[in-house]
């Protein structure tokens, strides 16, 4: 179950962040990210230490990363020289069944939906016409990843986010879409457990610095 939801994490955020298909290797997937802090990452479906050394060995760019469906404890002991842990980077991973829940914007608030690239967008703006929440999301056959759910500081605790959320799922499920994949900060787990959704495993962030 983990792994088949990591694929599916992967293949929503590549279209979401407008980046190549992933590549498959005999670890994982690798996606080249391009950023220079974050060159590219391997995504392990299903980790393990031997799995987890060879990735790291096929590294030779410095912050490259890897990305593993575990708890930060675990991958710590499989790193070999070079490569760390990186808690602060690190998340969840996580996903539900997706349901209808017709939101309505928050008073004061105007939403509105839109696609571009095959990225369907999310934006909610208040009465001055500023930016006050935002989240994006991308559907894969049958399941949508959600990704850059974001409410701007002097918005938050007004129920922006669970909206944003809730309007992205319901435009999912007009797109065919049943299942709903994401991958958290700590931050933003809160909010998707009090909407439904479920935790499946950590996802440990490991960089390359030698």
């Amino acid at each position: 179950m983990v792994a088949e939801l990591v694929r599916t994490w992967v293949a929503g955020w590549v279209v979401s962040r407008q980046r190549p298909r992933a590549v498959e290797h005999p670890w994982g997937l690798y996606v080249d990210v391009g950023r220079p802090d974050h060159v590219g990452r391997h995504v392990l479906p299903a980790p393990d230490e031997s799995s987890v050394r060879a990735a790291a060995a096929a590294v030779t760019a410095p912050y490259t990363w890897l990305k593993l469906p575990v708890e930060t404890e675990t991958a710590e002991p499989w790193l070999p020289a070079g490569w760390s842990a990186d808690k602060e980077e690190s998340g969840h991973l996580m996903a539900a069944d997706l349901r209808a829940t017709h939101p309505v914007a928050p008073a004061g608030y105007r939403a509105s939906v839109a696609t571009a690239d095959d990225v369907i967008h999310v934006r909610v703006h208040d009465a001055r016409g500023d930016l006050a929440a935002k989240g994006q999301m991308a559907v894969v056959g049958r399941a949508t990843v959600v990704d850059q759910v974001q409410t701007e500081e002097a918005h938050r605790r007004r129920g922006l986010g669970g909206f944003v959320m809730r309007t992205l799922a319901d435009r999912a499920l007009a797109e065919g879409a049943t299942l709903g994949v994401l991958g958290a900060t700590d931050e933003g787990r809160a909010l998707y457990e009090s909407l439904g959704w479920r935790r499946h495993s950590g996802l440990a962030a490991c960089v390359y610095r030698p």
